[in-house]
C-alpha cells in the first residue's frame, strides 16, 4: 500500500484563511479598523496599546482583544484605561487563530467601534502564519532583544505593515544598530513603516497614532 502524506499544516491554515475572511466581511461591515498587534513576550505590547488608548480614545471607540496563554494581567490593564476587553486564553497555544477572535468578538460587540486592537500572544514565530481578519498586522520589537531579530525571524518582519521599535530611551545603554535594523527590515519589506517610540517616555508615540489614525479614517 502507498504511503499517503497528509500537510496538517495546510489543512489547518487553509480552513484558517476561510474564517478570517469571513471575519474581516464582517469587521468592513461594521466600518472597523483591525490591528493584529505581535512581538515577542516583554517587547512591550500592552504598554503601547495603552499608549495608543491614551492617544485615541476620544475620537474612536476602542475595543481590545487580549491574547495569552493564561492569566488576565493584561486585561486587567486594560480595563483601567475603561477601554472595552476579552480576554482568550490559549491554554497552551502559541497564537490566536479566527476562530478564538469570531468568540472573542462576539462577546466584545462592533456596533460602534472604530478600531480592535488584538494583542496576539507573545511569540515571534507562529501569530504571523495565522491571518485573523485583520487590517493589518503590526509587530513590535524592543530595544533589548537586539537588531538582528529580523534575520532570526524574517516571517514576523514580512507580514507586517508597520515595525514599533520600542524602548529607544535604552539606546544608549546597548549597542542596538538602528540604522542596520532599518536597512534590513526595508530590504525585506521595502513598504514597512517604522516608528521609533518609547512607552515608557511617550517619545514617539503621537507619529505612531496619527499614522494609525489615517489608516482608521481610510476605513471610515
Amino acid at each position: 500500500m502507498a504511503i499517503r502524506i497528509l500537510n496538517v499544516n495546510e489543512q489547518i491554515l487553509s480552513a484558517n484563511d476561510k474564517l478570517a475572511e469571513s471575519l474581516r466581511s464582517r469587521f468592513k461591515q461594521s466600518g472597523v479598523f483591525v490591528m493584529n498587534l505581535m512581538a515577542s513576550p516583554g517587547a512591550g505590547k500592552t504598554s503601547v496599546i495603552l499608549r495608543v488608548i491614551e492617544s485615541l480614545s476620544d475620537k474612536l471607540k476602542i475595543g481590545v482583544i487580549e491574547g495569552d496563554i493564561t492569566s488576565d494581567v493584561d486585561a486587567r490593564k486594560i480595563e483601567q484605561a475603561n477601554v472595552d476587553v476579552v480576554q482568550i486564553n490559549t491554554q497552551g497555544a502559541c497564537h490566536l487563530d479566527a476562530n478564538m477572535i469570531l468568540s472573542a468578538v462576539d462577546s466584545l460587540g462592533l456596533d460602534g467601534r472604530g478600531l480592535v486592537i488584538i494583542e496576539n500572544v507573545g511569540n515571534l514565530v507562529c501569530p504571523a502564519e495565522f491571518n485573523l481578519g485583520e487590517n493589518m498586522k503590526v509587530m513590535v520589537l524592543s530595544v533589548p532583544e537586539g537588531h538582528d531579530k529580523p534575520l532570526k525571524y524574517p516571517l514576523m518582519f514580512t507580514e507586517s505593515k508597520a515595525l514599533i521599535l520600542n524602548k529607544i530611551d535604552l539606546l544608549p545603554y546597548t549597542d542596538f544598530d538602528v540604522d542596520a535594523l532599518k536597512k534590513t527590515v526595508l530590504a525585506m519589506n521595502p513598504l514597512m513603516k517604522i516608528f521609533p517610540v518609547s512607552a515608557k517616555t511617550g517619545e514617539g508615540i503621537a507619529e505612531f497614532t496619527e499614522w494609525l489614525s489615517s489608516k482608521v479614517a481610510d476605513v471610515g
